[in-house]
Order: structure tokens, then sequence, then C-alpha cells
């Protein structure tokens, strides 16, 4: 009986196994579900890559009036916050020992002329015996030739000697008269230079401008500033302002972009306006410290409201690209490198496909090759997909945004 009952039971199981696998081997294989995606379309849109980096007003020129000679300060008359004008009377050196100079040298000038008007008188003087002795030795050597043995031989002689000794006379009192006229060439160029070194003690704007800082008061001595290692004082700063340099450190990565003539926007948060500029100069070349380059853009400031030393915000427009292909950064792989790569949609099925990039900005690329407008890409994460996988694909949430830069 117990024999019976499992011979029943084996062939029980072996039945159902036999089912199971009839069942296997006719059944379709399970199915997998395709992986959701979100995807963005190639669309038209307008790019610009901008840069915004803090800045600094500056002076357009700004300098330490030194004096030119040694004194003390007689009378200065401009404090700090004073508007000059260009070769405006800033401070008066009193200097007694240049004074003395001038004074010598004028008279030097005076004495000078005096010896040319008595070289002169020579001149005239011995141009007048000159020409007396020549005729005398011209009409006895006439006579003598004429009328042999009627003039003695040594009367010929005599007036000839006193012919060239007046001639001799003659040729000293002109070089006389010459280095009397030289004299007074010197001496009016010492006068001159006396003159320049008095004027020196008036101190005058070199530019337009205003005061920024004073350095000396009345009966301070200042010394020549004339020498590199003087440590003489300034008597006063005075900076140009009705015109100001924003200077702009731009980096590394971003002076290829640099152009004269780019626009650029100022927002100067203390007063709260935006001025629209262009690039004016740039150094062309890279601060090692900081790595970037001084670009710099004039400003007008002839109501005087912008101030050295502010701090604004510059908006530079590096580049612009108007209704080129583009899309999100997300959407590339391989950005900044040879290879660069996309995942296509197509019938629901991926293809990786091997673009060209073009200006990058803060959110979108420009697409040069490999890809026509209309085209499904994936964005987001990568990884996991696989070039012929079937996918879900659905539009990203800021698909809706894809022409904006």
């Amino acid at each position: 009986m117990v024999f019976n009952t499992r011979i029943a039971m084996l062939g029980l199981l072996t039945a159902v196994g036999a089912s199971m696998l009839t069942s296997c081997k006719s059944g379709a294989p399970p199915s997998v579900e395709a992986s959701s995606v979100p995807y963005a379309t190639v669309e038209p849109s307008t790019l610009a890559n901008d840069l915004t980096l803090s800045a600094e007003f500056r002076p357009y020129q700004e300098v330490d009036v030194m004096a030119k000679i040694a004194g003390y300060v007689k009378d200065i008359r401009v404090d700090i916050g004073d508007h000059v004008r260009q070769g405006e009377v800033l401070a008066v050196l009193e200097v007694p020992e240049v004074q003395d100079e001038l004074a010598k040298a004028k008279a030097g000038v005076a004495t000078a002329d005096a010896n040319i008007v008595t070289a002169e008188a020579a001149v005239t003087h011995a141009q007048a015996a000159a020409n007396i002795a020549h005729l005398s030795f011209q009409r006895i050597h006439d006579v003598a030739t004429r009328d042999k043995g009627l003039v003695p031989r040594q009367d010929v002689d005599v007036a000839q000697s006193r012919d060239l000794e007046a001639a001799a006379e003659l040729a000293s009192a002109n070089s006389a008269l010459k280095a009397a006229q030289e004299l007074r060439t010197g001496t009016q160029s010492e006068y001159s230079r006396a003159q320049a070194m008095s004027q020196y003690a008036t101190i005058r704007a070199p530019f337009t401008g205003v005061i920024t800082k004073r350095y000396a008061n009345q009966g301070s001595m200042i010394q020549a500033g004339t020498s590199s290692q003087s440590q003489a004082m300034p008597v006063v700063r005075i900076a140009q302002n009705d015109t100001l340099r924003v200077v702009v450190p731009v980096p590394v990565n971003s002076v290829a972009g640099i152009r004269d003539g780019q626009p650029v926007e100022i927002n100067v948060t203390n007063l709260g306006i935006t001025i629209r500029g262009n690039v004016t100069r740039y150094a062309n070349a890279l601060q090692m410290a900081t790595r970037t380059m001084d670009t710099e853009i004039d400003v007008q400031n002839y109501d005087g409201k912008l101030v050295p030393g502010m701090y604004a915000e510059v908006h530079l427009h590096l580049a612009a690209r108007p209704d080129v292909l583009s899309l999100p950064l997300d959407a590339v792989d391989g950005l900044g490198t040879s290879v660069q790569q996309v995942y296509l949609v197509q019938d629901d099925l991926l293809r990786l496909v091997k673009i060209t990039t073009g200006l990058q900005t803060s959110s979108r690329v420009e697409i040069l090759s490999g890809l026509k407008r209309g085209d499904k890409v994936i964005v987001g994460r990568h990884s996991g997909l696989s070039d012929g996988e079937k996918v879900d694909a659905r539009p990203a949430s800021y698909e809706s945004n894809a022409g904006q830069s």
C-alpha cells in the first residue's frame, strides 16, 4: 500500500514538472520596461557670453607735484578739494640765491653789451686807420713807379709797413668784436637759465584737476625733486577727475575675447546707476601674480558724482551669436575636450552622436555640426544609457525656455 502511494506521488510530480517545462518553452519572454528620460529639442536661439567682474574707479591721471628747486614755501594757494585749471599757481617758493644769480646774470649781459659797443668802436677806428695807411702807401707807390728816383725807397717801405700794420690792427679789432659777441651769447644763456630757475619758484598745475592731498604748509622747506635718490617732499597731489578710468581685472580664460570698443555696462551700486561704455584700452599682458589683464574703460564725470576709489560691477559682452542652434549644457558629454557627443532619440531608440560645439554660455552651448533643428537630445545624467537602448523620452521641464540664452 505504501509503495503504491509513493509511485502515485512520483507520477504527479513528474507530470507537474513536464507541464511547467512545456509552458516555459511555448510562452513569450518576459517584457522589459523602457527607461523614462528627459530630452531637449535643438532649436535656434541667441547666445551671449557675458562676464561680470568687480572694478574700481581711478583718476584719469594723478601726480604728486614736486618742486624743481629747493626753497621755503612763501605762499601756498590751494587746499584739498580745490579745483584748479592748467597753469594755475599752486604755491610760490622763496629762493634768495636764485634771485642773486638772476641779478648777476643780468649784469653779465649788460657788461657783454658794453664790451660789444667798445669792440665795434675799435673796429671802426682800426678800419679808418687801415684805409688811410693803405691810401698813403698806394699814392707813394704810384709816384715812385711813375717818376723813378723822385721818392726815396725808404719812404715807400715805411708806407707799406704802416699799411700792413693798420690791416693787422683791423683784423685784431674784428677778432675782439667776435669774442665780445660770443661772450654775450654765453652771458645771455646764463641769464635765460637763471630766469628759468626763478620761474620754477612758482609752482603751477600741470593739468586741470582737483587737489586730493596737501603735503606742505607756509614756511615748509621743500627739496628739489630732481633726483630719484632724494626723499623730496611733494607740494600737493593733483588728480584729473572729469574723466575716470574703470580698471577691470579680466581673468586669463577670458582675455582672448577682449577687444577695443567692446560694449560694457557699469553698475555703480553706491549710486544706483548704470553707465554704458566701451573698452578703451587693455594691457595686452597678464599680471603674473593674479593671472589677470588690466582692461580700462574711460567714463566721463563732468558732474563729479563719481569719486575715485568707488567700486562697480562691470558686465563685459564678450561674444554674441544670433539665431544659432543650441542645446542645454547638460545635454553634451565631453565639453571642453576633443570628443563631444550626445544621445539622440530616434524612434524611441538612443543613438550616440558626435558633435562640434561653439560659443558656450552659462546655460547653453552652440551646436556647429552633428545635429539639425528639431532633433531630440537626452539631457541630465547619461550614466546607464547605451547606444541602441529603447527609451521613453519625455520633454524636459525647461523645454519651453529652449529659445532663451
